[in-house]
């Protein structure tokens, strides 16, 4: 990926974070609001049920007060108070006093609770209600719910106790009205707001029992779990069950969803008689929330294409002389040291671009000081392996020389026979030294590729060729090769001859590695960009790491016998070719040989001793014809 690339992205996506964090900033600021506004409206209906509870409350104790202090109530007292009252003469007077006084529920109990007359129901007539023998103020108190029996089941009742007392005895006027949908329809709410309410009258949750204004409730086991959740709470220090929210999802329409306040009514013995429900819609909020996320994502889109437009006119600016900097760097790279880079940009771009022109400038100078350095110590070098190698076979000469000069001053009779044996002595040694300096020759000759269409695999049969009687020959250990040449392998740019002659030199390595016999293994298969891979690897003894580390060195051989010249040519063409060669050997385990050839050679301009004799052939031409005219005037 390019770095215009990565800036590209990096600038996008800070435009799209920045305006991620804004949409969820604005939309979790507005719901929090709603949210605050929603508990609000909800805390207001609360208190409005408080109020209105309070008010119906004050209403019925006006009302059973009003019946406790009528002429026909007082009278009732006084008849019931004879020794003989006749308590059924007054059975239906509950009914009539509901009717006038408008009430749900109606009954008239005598000083030890009986009931006297039931207006919800008459059949009770004899039961007696304990509880409102109990040592209790009525007089003082108000309104309070109660779980009412009738007929049919049971019923939720807001209901006030007064006492009639005549004499020593008193009776009691219990009196309520019902609290279920007309009580909620009651209730003046804010649109988007509804009350329920669950009559907390049987052991378990029964959707019946729960109701809206309307009537019961078609979805009510969706409030199940926070009705059971209200009954199991514990209480807090005052007795009272806590209040608790929940949000409700009627459908899977997200706007179906409610916040649900639920609120516990207790009865005299603060035991649950009832929970409101104060429902608040949502629709509000998720039809913001869907315009918020709609905003944002136009403000989205819209902001990715202006950050991608500014985005990719930032980084084509900031990348622009990047990109002069890396095809300087890449000229430098293939051998053009006097590449200059012109940045107009100023700043830190404009430093770096003149850093990097004097920096070429710096490099040109110093290879061609280093040139200058490795020529002088290659030719020092070569000096010394010449001395090393010419000086063996001179002074065998010199001795026979020597011989020659006494034999003929003072044996001139075994002069004839001395001669012989010293000319034969002086033109082994002198062939010697024509070998030496053919050798010798032959290295700094190395010619500049001629570069063909080559086939590797190709390369490597004709190589291979004059070796095979060599693998099987009669009295020396067997040597089997094995070939493993992938036919799909590219053709490559390079000279035949000088592959030839390294593909030769590496099997030659091969072979005197592997004296008592072995495995030769060659592989050939497609190389990196359109290149090729040359393997080859032989079973011999192998080599130490110091021994892998100047393998390559010229004149330097791990042979009794070489002038260590034979992998410093393969170098030396791997190096023309611009390709890369590796050793991996382990002592005992053999050696393998690694060639990846291009598939064309990069012109590179060459340093070390195989250049530097290379560039100057003729040289080493002068040395040999001067060795060469030495030997003749000896003879």
């Amino acid at each position: 990926m390019t770095f215009r690339t990565r800036l590209l992205i990096a600038f996008t996506l800070m435009v799209v974070f920045a305006v991620a964090v804004v949409a969820w900033a604005v939309s979790a600021t507005t719901r929090r609001a709603f949210e605050q506004l929603d508990a609000q409206r909800t805390q207001a209906l609360v208190a409005q049920f408080q109020q209105e509870f309070a008010r119906r409350g004050a209403e019925i104790v006006r009302r059973v007060d009003g019946v406790a202090e009528t002429e026909a109530t007082q009278r009732m007292a006084l008849k019931l108070n004879l020794p003989d009252a006749d308590v059924s003469l007054y059975v239906n007077d509950a009914t009539g006093i509901s009717r006038t006084h408008q009430l749900d529920f109606v009954e008239i109990d005598n000083h030890d609770g009986a009931i006297i007359s039931s207006a919800q129901w008459p059949a009770r007539f004899g039961y007696k209600n304990d509880w409102v023998t109990q040592p209790v103020d009525w007089k003082a108190r108000g309104a309070f719910l109660r779980k009412e029996e009738l007929p049919d089941g049971f019923a939720l009742a807001l209901v006030a106790v007064r006492p009639v007392a005549v004499g020593e005895r008193r009776i009691y006027i219990i009196g309520g009205q019902r609290l279920d949908k007309e009580f909620l329809a009651s209730l003046v709410l804010p649109e988007g707001m509804r009350a329920l309410l669950y009559r907390n009258l049987e052991q378990n949750f029964v959707g019946a029992l729960l109701t809206d204004a309307n009537g019961p409730l078609p979805q009510s086991d969706m409030v199940a779990p926070l009705i059971e959740d209200v009954r199991r709470l514990p209480r807090d220090l005052a007795g009272q069950p806590r209040e608790l929210v929940q949000t409700i999802q009627w459908s899977r329409d997200p706007a179906s969803a409610e916040s649900v306040h639920a609120i516990p009514l207790l009865g005299p013995a603060r035991e649950l008689l009832g929970v409101l429900l104060v429902a608040s819609s949502r629709r509000e909020i998720v039809a913001l929330g869907s315009f918020i996320r709609s905003t944002a994502f136009l403000v989205a889109a819209g902001g990715i294409l202006l950050g991608f437009l500014l985005s990719w006119w930032a980084s084509a600016r900031i990348t622009s002389p990047v990109q002069q900097l890396v095809a300087g760097a890449r000229e430098v790279a293939s051998g053009n040291w006097h590449a200059r880079v012109d940045v107009p940009a100023g700043g830190e771009i404009a430093e770096l671009a003149r850093a990097f022109n004097h920096m070429t400038l710096q490099l040109a100078t110093q290879r061609e000081q280093l040139v200058q350095s490795e020529r002088v110590a290659a030719w020092r070098e070569l000096a010394r392996r010449l001395a090393h190698e010419l000086k063996n076979p001179l002074f065998p000469l010199q001795i026979t020389v020597e011989n020659l000069q006494r034999a003929r001053q003072h044996s001139p009779g075994e002069f004839d026979e001395v001669f012989r044996e010293s000319t034969n002595t002086l033109l082994a040694e002198l062939s010697n030294l024509k070998t030496i300096v053919g050798r010798f020759s032959d290295f700094a000759k190395m010619p500049a590729p001629d570069l063909k269409t080559v086939n590797m695999n190709d390369v490597v049969r004709d190589a291979l060729r004059p070796f095979y009687a060599q693998f099987t020959a009669l009295g020396r250990p067997s040597i089997t090769p094995e070939l493993y040449l992938e036919e799909d392998i590219p053709s490559i740019e390079a000279d035949p001859d000088l592959l030839h002659r390294a593909v030769q030199n590496l099997v030659l390595n091969a072979l005197d590695a592997m004296p008592a016999g072995g495995t030769l293994t060659i592989r050939t298969r497609p190389g990196a960009a359109g290149g090729v891979l040359f393997e080859i690897a032989d079973t011999g003894a192998g080599l130490t790491r110091e021994e892998c580390e100047r393998l390559f060195t010229p004149y330097y051989t791990t042979k009794q016998y070489g002038t260590g010249l034979g992998l410093a040519i393969v170098q030396s063409v791997v190096s023309d070719h611009t390709a890369k060669i590796s050793v991996e050997s382990e002592s005992g385990h053999g050696t393998t040989f690694r060639i990846e050839f291009p598939s064309r050679p990069v012109p590179l301009c060459g340093t070390g001793l195989a250049a530097s004799v290379a560039h100057s052939p003729e040289i080493i031409s002068q040395d040999a014809s001067e060795i060469m005219k030495a030997k003749s005037e000896v003879v």
